[in-house]
Order: structure tokens, then sequence, then C-alpha cells
């Protein structure tokens, strides 16, 4: 895993999440730019699951692959998911649901790095 990727992926999910509340909190419903916001951050989750499923695939040992392997798909599904409910019916609450995903999301790539120890 790139240590610079995951710091970049974590400010991108506090940043949305802040976005979500920010929303819920003036009373809108999620719009385009919440979508673009998700999107983007889901484009950087792809970019580090495959670079952490090539790295895995290609020798290198780790203590818990499946357990890393596991929350690899949990990291990118989550934020999809949540977006999607949320601007399914758009209320104000769309907003706490992206960022509940955003927040959810961020833990998982928080103990991907955990769970990242090669050679242990």
């Amino acid at each position: 895993m790139i240590g610079a990727l995951v710091v970049v992926v974590l400010v991108a999910l506090v940043a949305l999440a802040v976005y979500g509340v920010v929303l819920t909190v003036l009373n809108r419903p999620p719009d385009v730019w919440t979508k673009r916001a998700a999107g983007a951050v889901v484009a950087l989750l792809l970019l580090q699951a495959a670079i952490g499923a090539v790295q895995v695939f290609s020798g290198t040992a780790l203590p818990e692959t499946s357990t890393f392997l596991i929350y690899l798909v949990v990291s990118v599904c989550v934020l999809p998911i949540a977006t999607q409910f949320a601007t399914a019916e758009p209320t104000r609450w769309g907003g706490a649901v992206v960022a509940v995903g955003a927040i959810a999301t961020a833990v998982a790539v928080w103990r991907l790095q955990g769970l990242w120890v090669p050679g242990a």
C-alpha cells in the first residue's frame, strides 16, 4: 500500500463527510455535486484497491490476507451504495447518509492500513 495515497483517500473521505453534514444542516437534499464528489472519492478507492490487490496477488505475504481482501472490497462498495441510497429519494437526510457512508469507508481504509504488515 502507498502511505501517501491512504492519506489522500482519508482526507477526501473526511471532506465528503463534512460536506454531507453541511448539506443536512442546511436542510438540502444531495445534488449532482454530491454524486460527483462521491465519484471522485470512489475513483481514489478503486486506485487504492487495484494497487493493494496487485501487491497481494504478486506475492506480498500478509498475516491476514483474506481479511485484508475483504476490507479492500468493502472499502470500494460502501460509498457507492450509500450515495445511491441517499439520492434515490432526495430528502434533507440524504447528506447524513452520505456522511455516514464516508465515515464507514474511512474506518475500513484505516483498518486496511493497520492490516498492511508485509512479511510479518
